[in-house]
């Protein structure tokens, strides 16, 4: 296995990246010895095997088409024909699925990063800084406490603290947030020089506190510190204001006028920004500097578009270039705490590598979570799309934005890598380089007309500038575009991971979340930036099927729909619909679908996952497919035809007891009626009934070979819909599936079946 090796040598980023970081990298440009190695990369074994199978699996999906359309030639009724036809349309999308997933197999690498040897080429005082988004909308569904521990997690980073500004937005415009991070504020002070003076690898005070640490007296100490604030926050969360008996300086009275004033609410009120740490102001407990920290919740008018995560990230673009200004930005989710306190070093990395620095816009850490279960009842870990995919993709142009623990070149937000595209101010362009203290008028200001709901009026931002609006998948939909500009990412995959999240432990969570990211693909799938057509022709042919895979995620819809009520209806009917099995024609069946299944079970474990996850995994896509997608791309289509449907939600952070613990028990949370438990319903119904039928036939010897393959299909669904079958009858917890749901599926799945029985016979 050939391995190549990156070695940096320090020449200037790119010509518009801005005086701090020239002055980083010219400093070295002059040394004649070879640099330390900053990172390798190498080629996966199985690209060959992946290529030879793809072109042997395109022969077998071509000679299913050419079965297809032999029937419908020669499909002697009307319901033969519309069977058929429907058996058709459903293949092809799965091949259109099947072909655009090869992406990730043609090229994937691995890397390795040696952030040791940063400091060996690079004074500490050079490293250029650093400004940290992180994005909350609402404190009874994001609890602050979340937020402050991911917020004091990255704070800590083994990164000069001079060069650390941390950007908190605050979507919901919640007084119950800026006061848990006023706390926080006090808390870091100590929490900072703790993690330094111990070394500590969990900085979330949450997690470490959780964890089996060492017990001192100075760990005590701080740990009474951090349980008193926590007490505190939520307290204040469970009333709902902050009374004036938490208010200690004018300082806070002041910062607080704000929503004592008549007509301030989430949806309108003006822009609220706040400086909590002042590095040139504000030392730690031992005497060092502590990192910029500022509270930002934009101005909201029901007037004016607010473009959901998008507006709110571009909004601290803005502040902050007219605050810091930092060429580097690491953007997260709220709940998604740093787990390794060297991960900016290994961004580095990358960052500052010669032959690959010009046109990199990006680096991907996967987005990894903690707390799942062992066998991951919900799939919640996406392996494919958060670590597998990016691998294959990183072979090509890079992967993805996620969304979250992504480092960005702030140059690669305006324009493409030959052309800086200017802003409306010159005081927010990426090569301005910012003199004054972040507290001084002019910048606070600026900063405030910056976070103006009318600012972008009749401006490229959202367009040309910043993260891109049109989709509710606006990580999705910026990196697509920054792909088609010409810039490249980099998947940094380290051993430990980088960050850390919560995942979602109720099912109609993980559904609502799924349909909304289904729609948000859709949006870019079917505008002018389509991924099948913009997207290949600006990224190449692998990169527009890579990013087409996401775009179309909600057809999965049409195929799993098809194949788990048609062939079972079929059965119930004594209606053959597949080949027998001594026919030739079921061997080609039986290959498609043990090599896709195969196929994807083998990049699971390779990946590092189990046979029970990788279970799981199958298990949810078809329940994604019944259920989120479906309702996902219905919810599409009435929208573009000028119907209203419901709009975003976020999802829950906040964890119930006794949920958490049907969750460990790996039992299915459905508890509440919703519509898209209806469907999943009525596919587990039909699917039952269907394979006890075609059992008392296939025993009774009726058409055993006709009908094996419906009979094994509707075996394979039973299996995967046993969660279900568990929470309509044998369950009497909460979780259980809601009776009026039971009722109404049994209806329409009996409707279904008497449909089909009189078209069929």
């Amino acid at each position: 296995m050939k391995m190549m090796h990156t070695r940096v040598s320090f020449n200037p980023l790119t010509n518009m990246e801005g005086t701090r970081l020239r002055e980083c990298t010219a400093t070295y440009a002059s040394q004649s010895h070879a640099p330390p190695l900053l990172n390798t990369l190498k080629p996966s074994r199985r690209t060959v095997s992946n290529r030879v199978f793809a072109a042997v699996y395109t022969c077998a999906i071509i000679a299913l088409f050419y079965r297809h359309a032999h029937t419908l030639l020669y499909s002697k009724t009307l319901v033969s024909f519309y069977v058929t036809l429907s058996m058709f349309i459903s293949d092809l999308i799965l091949a259109f699925m099947w072909a655009n997933g090869q992406a990730f197999r043609m090229r994937p690498v691995y890397r390795k990063e040696y952030p040791e040897n940063i400091e060996k080429v690079m004074k500490t005082s050079d490293l250029p800084g650093l400004d940290i988004y992180i994005c909350t909308a609402d404190p009874y569904k994001e609890p602050p406490m979340s937020v402050v521990n991911t917020a004091l997690s990255v704070m800590a980073y083994d990164y000069p603290t001079e060069k650390i500004s941390v950007y908190v937005s605050d979507d919901g415009g919640s007084a119950l947030t800026l006061f848990a991070f006023m706390e926080a504020a006090k808390f870091a002070a100590h929490w900072l020089p703790f993690c330094r003076k111990n070394n500590i690898a969990k900085r979330s005070p949450d997690e470490y506190f959780g964890s089996n640490y060492s017990w001192t007296s100075e760990t005590q100490k701080i740990k009474t510190m951090y349980e008193s604030m926590k007490v505190k926050v939520e307290h204040l969360v469970e009333t709902g204001e902050v009374g004036d008996d938490y208010i200690t300086s004018d300082q806070e009275r002041q910062a607080f006028s704000k929503w004592s004033t008549g007509g301030f609410t989430r949806q309108n009120h003006p822009s609220v920004i706040q400086v909590l740490l002042d590095k040139d102001k504000d030392r730690d407990t031992t005497g060092h500097w502590l990192p910029n920290l500022v509270y930002v919740s934009r101005q909201k008018s029901k007037s004016s578009p607010h473009h959901f995560k998008a507006g709110a990230l571009n909004v601290l673009v803005r502040v902050s270039a007219a605050m810091t200004n930092a060429p580097i930005i690491l953007t997260l989710d709220c709940d998604m705490y740093s787990n390794d306190p060297r991960t900016p070093l290994r961004a580095l990395c990358y960052v500052l590598d010669p032959e690959i620095q010009t046109n990199v816009a990006y680096i991907q850490f996967p987005q990894e979570y903690h707390g799942l279960n062992k066998s991951d009842i919900y799939a919640c870990e996406h392996k494919h799309l958060f670590k597998l995919n990016p691998i294959g993709l990183d072979g090509l142009s890079g992967p993805n934005y996620v969304g979250t623990g992504c480092f960005f070149r702030r140059r690669a937000l305006f324009g493409d890598p030959s052309t800086l595209v200017i802003p409306e101010s010159r005081e927010i362009s990426p090569d301005y380089v910012v003199n004054e203290p972040i507290t001084a008028p002019s910048v606070l200001e600026l900063a405030h007309q910056v976070a103006g709901c009318n600012y972008e009026n009749q401006t490229k931002w959202g367009s040309k500038i910043g993260f891109r609006y049109g989709s509710l998948v606006e990580d999705y939909y910026t990196g697509f575009r920054l792909k088609c500009e010409g810039w490249r990412s980099i998947f940094c995959y380290p051993e430990r991971p980088a960050f850390l999240g919560d995942v979602p432990i109720n099912l109609l969570d993980v559904l609502g979340q799924n349909k909304r990211w289904a729609i948000g693909l859709l949006e870019v799938a079917c505008s002018r930036y389509s991924t099948i057509t913009f997207g290949v022709k600006g990224m190449g042919l692998f990169m527009g099927l890579g990013y087409s895979y996401y775009a179309f995620w909600a057809a999965w819809s049409i195929p799993v729909s098809t194949y788990s009520f048609l062939p079972q209806l079929a059965l119930l009917n004594g209606v053959s619909i597949f080949p027998k099995v001594s026919e030739p024609w079921f061997l080609l069946y039986m290959f498609l679908f043990l090599g896709a299944y195969g196929q994807g079970l083998l990049d699971f474990v390779v990946g590092g996952g189990t046979i029970q996850r990788w279970w799981s995994d199958q298990r949810m896509w078809m329940m994604r497919g019944l259920s989120c997608y479906l309702f996902g791309l219905t919810e599409f289509l009435l929208n573009s035809i000028g119907i209203p449907t419901q709009g975003f939600n976020v999802t829950s952070k906040v964890i119930d007891d006794e949920q958490s613990k049907r969750y460990e028990q790996g039992l299915f949370e459905f508890g509440v009626a919703s519509p898209m438990f209806v469907t999943l319903t009525m596919a587990a119904i039909t699917n039952l009934f269907s394979f006890i039928n075609g059992l008392i036939r296939f025993l009774n010897g009726n058409n055993k070979e006709g009908l094996f393959m419906q009979l094994f299909l509707s075996a394979l669904i039973v299996m995967n819909c046993l969660p279900i079958y568990h929470a309509m009858a044998l369950r009497s917890d909460k979780g259980k599936m809601p009776i009026r749901t039971t009722i109404t599926a049994t209806f329409l799945a009996s409707t279904v079946y008497a449909a089909a029985s009189l078209i069929l016979k």
